[in-house]
């Protein structure tokens, strides 16, 4: 039996306009200027205090930035402007992965859980995941807390499971829990950064993705 695991924003939603719209307003209600979108969606993966505590440092308003976006993601995504649509192929491919009787398939996302159980009602995913891990049950991505309770879960030892994911918290994620992975890259994290942090290789499409875990990759 294979593990394979997703990250979500960036890998299989595309989220960048919401994201990118709830730290303008956060950043707005503190006073402080919103990040370029390149820095904004560079910290996309981690869990909001790590992603603010890079974007304005250990003695900014980590706190109340995390709030203020919380707060702006959950109103904006109501608007129809800020769908979060899934990336081409991708609702197709988990549910060929699903119905293949050697695989399991499993989430680990900076995400809040609220966020997850939101998302799988959405698309119809309730018996797609055997383990789902998120920003409100382990430490940030590149921590591998995440991978090793999912393995756990699943009953999978690093050896036949895969992380897929967009950016470098996700490869060293894996990389730090012994796990093969596989980068996307149609992410937020140029392919060579993933190549550099130790994917095994960066794929351009889902068909190419679903090849290589076929492949055995793992």
């Amino acid at each position: 039996m294979r593990l394979v695991v997703f990250d979500v924003d960036g890998t299989l939603v595309d989220s960048q306009h919401l994201i990118v719209a709830a730290q303008a307003v956060a950043f707005a209600e503190v006073g402080l200027p919103a990040p370029e979108r390149r820095i904004a969606l560079s910290v996309v993966g981690l869990s909001l205090p790590q992603a603010f505590r890079r974007l304005v440092g250990e003695d900014g308003p980590v706190a109340e930035l995390s709030e203020a976006y919380k707060n702006a993601y959950n109103r904006l995504r109501l608007d129809p402007e800020h769908e979060e649509p899934l990336f081409p192929g991708m609702g197709d491919l988990l549910d060929r992965l699903h119905a293949r009787p050697d695989v399991v398939l499993g989430i680990a996302t900076g995400k809040s859980r609220r966020g997850v159980d939101r998302l799988i009602e959405h698309y119809g995913w309730e018996d797609r995941f055997v383990t789902t891990q998120t920003a409100d049950d382990a430490p940030s991505k590149p921590d591998p807390a995440m991978l090793l309770q999912a393995m756990e879960d699943a009953g999978t030892t690093p050896d036949s499971t895969v992380m897929i994911g967009d950016t470098t918290f996700d490869i060293t994620m894996a990389v730090n829990a012994g796990v093969a992975p596989i980068g996307v890259a149609w992410g937020y994290h140029a392919p060579g950064t993933l190549l550099r942090a130790g994917a095994v290789s960066v794929v351009e499409n889902a068909l190419a993705l679903e090849g290589l875990i076929g492949g055995g990759v793992a």
